[in-house]
C-alpha cells in the first residue's frame, strides 16, 4: 500500500512538472504564476533546475516576458526557435512526425482544444498531453504515458530545451529550457529502467 501511495505521489509530481512546462511554453507567465514559481527549489538536478526557475521568476517583469516570449516563439515572420516536433525531426513543419502524432492522438481519444491555431506537435501541447496521460485524464488511461513520451517527445524535446537554454532572446526562458531538459532526461532514464 505504501508503494502505491509513493507511486501516486511521484506520478502527480511528474504530471505537475509537465503541466507547468506546457503552461510556460503556451504563453508568457503572468504575475500570479511568477509569484507561485518563486518558492520552487530542491535537491539534485531537478531541484537545481526548479531553483533556477524560481530565481528567474524573482527577476522577471511580466511585460518583458511578453516580449521575450514573442521574440522566442512568434517573432515577425518567425521566432528564434521553432517549438515543433516536425521541425526538429525533419526540418519542415507539418511533416510525417505531425501525421504520426495525430494518428496517436486519435487512437488515445485526445483532441486539441477548439480555437488553438498551433499544430499538435507544439512542445506546449505535447507537455500538456503527457501530463494528462500521466494523471489518467484521458479515456485511454495512464498506461499510455510512457509510450507517448517515447514516440513524441523523447526523440527531440531535449534538443529543443537545450536550444532554449542558449537562445539569444532568452532570459527567463533559459531557466525554462534547463528545467525542460532535465525533466526530459529524467523521464527518458526512467523509461529505460527494467519493468
Amino acid at each position: 500500500m505504501q508503494a502505491e501511495v509513493a507511486d501516486d505521489r511521484l506520478d502527480g509530481e511528474r504530471a505537475a512538472l509537465f503541466a507547468l512546462l506546457g503552461r510556460l511554453l503556451s504563453e508568457a507567465p503572468d504575475a500570479a504564476l511568477l509569484a507561485r514559481l518563486k518558492g520552487l527549489g530542491g535537491d539534485g538536478p531537478l531541484g537545481q533546475a526548479l531553483a533556477g526557475l524560481a530565481a528567474a521568476a524573482e527577476a522577471a517583469e511580466p511585460a518583458a516576458l511578453e516580449r521575450e516570449y514573442f521574440n522566442l516563439f512568434t517573432g515577425v515572420g518567425r521566432g528564434e526557435l521553432m517549438p515543433y516536433g516536425s521541425w526538429y525531426l525533419t526540418g519542415f513543419l507539418h511533416d510525417r512526425p505531425l501525421a504520426d502524432l495525430r494518428a496517436t492522438l486519435r487512437r488515445l481519444g485526445v483532441e486539441r482544444a477548439p480555437g488553438v491555431p498551433e499544430p499538435e506537435d507544439h512542445v506546449a501541447f505535447l507537455c500538456e498531453t503527457l501530463a494528462g496521460l500521466i494523471e489518467g485524464r484521458f479515456p485511454c488511461g495512464a498506461d499510455e504515458a510512457g509510450s507517448f513520451f517515447s514516440l513524441h517527445l523523447r526523440p527531440w524535446a531535449a534538443r529543443f530545451f537545450g536550444d532554449l537554454e542558449k537562445a539569444g532572446a532568452a532570459r527567463f526562458y533559459r531557466a525554462v529550457g534547463a528545467l525542460g531538459r532535465v525533466a526530459v532526461e529524467i523521464e527518458g532514464a526512467a523509461a529505460d529502467l527494467p519493468a
